[in-house]
């Protein structure tokens, strides 16, 4: 299978601390290309990858006929400006989370996609985790009965460093568009589910929200339940999901940072049974998602997280800022 060549527009210290090296490790993709208009920066992408072409605009990368995809780690504000120019330009796209700052702007990315026939997607990595999909499996199969009540947090603490990207209004900052996309959306794919009702409380400082937490109801095929999601830029490390059903619970320790927050482990417990607990050291789930992108690409595997499924979650944040007004 021919290499995938990706470039990267941006020299952000994520892309560069986690993303371009799944790219660069990935199977069957090649870290090709990397846009900066100041070449220092581009230092620490080439100390793993020496041969990297840096092009000193956007644009430039774009035109560049040797890339076939492209990765965007810009602030939230840009992404959908710049997912536009890179399907315009003919390639195709993984764009951070959130792609958009409102679900009615997936529609134009939804409509663009459509018409070009290329593969745009949002990099919401957690999906492509073996963790996840065990849980969505397990729910699905009705491991611990119907779900009665799900709880999903998600906190951190960033307010010594105001000049971040989500300390700022202006760069769609924000706990609930940073973080808010994994504590909504797990809920969402995981129990294939949709929220039917919810009321938020949010605190705000600076233009952008440090706290919100989120209670309400969620419906699917299995039925209606209860639900707490919280985010806070203000709060001790925290992550950490759970799924109550009728005859028993599971619990994911790690949930989004996986290896990084700690270990990733499913524990499961059910009355009568002995308890249950799945580790899954060692998994990379950024390269697992480059990985899942190229097969997509190459061989039109089914892409397990689509455009429809970054709107319905920016549709979920849309209801939840919108309830807390």
């Amino acid at each position: 299978m021919k290499p995938v060549n990706w470039g990267v527009l941006g020299a952000a210290r994520f892309a560069r601390e986690h993303m371009a090296r799944a790219i660069h490790e990935a199977e069957g993709a090649r870290l090709f290309a990397l846009a900066t208009s100041d070449p220092s920066r581009a230092h620490g992408f080439q100390a793993f990858c020496p041969d990297l072409i840096v092009h000193d605009s956007y644009d430039a990368l774009l035109a560049d006929p040797r890339v076939e995809a492209v990765y965007i780690p810009l602030p939230n504000s840009l992404h959908v400006e710049w997912t536009l120019k890179a399907i315009r330009a003919g390639k195709h796209v993984l764009t951070e989370k959130p792609i958009a700052m409102r679900a009615d702007e997936i529609d134009e990315l939804i409509r663009a996609r459509d018409s070009s026939g290329l593969l745009v997607a949002e990099a919401y990595m957690i999906v492509h985790h073996p963790q996840w999909q065990r849980v969505r499996g397990l729910i699905a199969d009705g491991a611990i009965g119907r779900i009665l009540h799900a709880d999903a947090h998600f906190t951190y603490d960033n307010r010594a460093d105001p000049t971040n990207i989500r300390n700022r209004p202006e760069t769609g900052g924000g706990s609930i568009p940073d973080i808010g996309v994994y504590t909504y959306g797990c809920l969402r794919w995981a129990a294939q589910a949709e929220p039917v009702a919810l009321r938020a409380t949010i605190r705000h400082e600076n233009g952008v929200d440090v706290f919100a937490q989120v209670t309400g109801r969620m419906a699917g095929d299995s039925g209606e339940f209860t639900f707490h999601a919280m985010t806070s830029m203000r709060l001790f490390p925290r992550q950490e999901v759970v799924f109550q059903g009728e005859r028993g619970l599971i619990r994911l320790t790690a949930p989004f940072n996986a290896g990084v927050f700690g270990e990733a482990q499913v524990q499961m417990y059910r009355k009568g049974q002995a308890d249950h607990i799945e580790r899954f050291p060692g998994v990379r789930q950024y390269r697992n998602q480059v990985e899942a992108f190229v097969r997509s690409l190459r061989d039109g595997t089914p892409y397990p997280w689509t455009l429809e499924d970054a709107r319905g979650t920016q549709s979920m944040i849309d209801q939840v800022v919108a309830s807390a007004l």
